[in-house]
């Protein structure tokens, strides 16, 4: 029932803000709490309104890793902001391409989704989002969080899913949908793993005086006898 659903909907996300807001840090819990809210009280009752509801639905998607980045750093900073970003585009193909297949499905439960009321855009926003993972490689080293090495290692896998992506838009067919869903199974976990692969370290970091919240000269005394 309705109130069954709230009720454990409460008793798992009560104590899960409180063990993120006093185990972790305010902030963590803060964004916690913050997409509870956006999940139930904005995105699903949007889902039977406008297809608006898919772009909500990815910022309670991208908030997440967001949420672990200010867990270890306790900053809302470039970092979190790239990683939510990378999983805000990454949504927009993923979840296209899956409900290009289940049209008919959305259609007869009264959802607005853009495969049912703009089937176009639906393919358009897919490529689109495909294009900027490659963008969103490429902007992490200039931002100091990888080396240069990751938008160079990724630009196959990101190029793969731009061309599936396009192959999408081109044929609109569900073949073509498939094929670009299947492919962000393994796009995403590949990404990331290179991503972690090629981060700066802290060592790095020190050295370039880049520490949050120290300054140049702080860090040369910490390295002093």
């Amino acid at each position: 029932s309705p109130l069954l659903a709230v009720c454990f909907a409460a008793s798992c996300g009560i104590p899960g803000i409180a063990l993120l807001t006093l185990g972790v840090n305010p902030l963590t819990g803060a964004l916690g709490a913050f997409n509870i809210f956006l999940y139930t009280c904005c995105y699903t009752p949007l889902k039977r309104m406008s297809i608006v509801n898919t772009w909500v639905g990815a910022v309670v998607g991208a908030i997440p890793p967001m949420m672990g980045w200010t867990a270890a750093t306790g900053s809302l900073d470039a970092g979190a902001l790239l990683l939510g970003g990378i999983l805000y585009s990454w949504q927009f193909p993923h979840f296209n391409a899956l409900s290009w297949g289940l049209r008919e499905d959305y259609s007869r439960g009264g959802y607005c989704m853009m495969s049912v009321t703009h089937p176009g855009l639906c393919r358009r926003v897919a490529l689109r989002h495909c294009l900027a993972l490659t963008g969103l490689s490429t902007v992490a080293p200039v931002l100091d969080i990888t080396t240069w090495t990751f938008p160079i290692i990724s630009l196959p896998i990101n190029l793969y899913i731009s061309y599936l992506g396009f192959r999408f838009y081109r044929d609109a067919d569900r073949s073509s949908s498939r094929k670009l869903f299947f492919c962000t199974l393994w796009h995403l976990p590949m990404l990331l793993l290179v991503m972690f692969t090629c981060k700066k370290s802290v060592l790095e970091k020190e050295d370039k005086g880049d520490l949050p919240g120290e300054s140049h000269e702080t860090a040369m005394e910490i390295r002093l006898p």
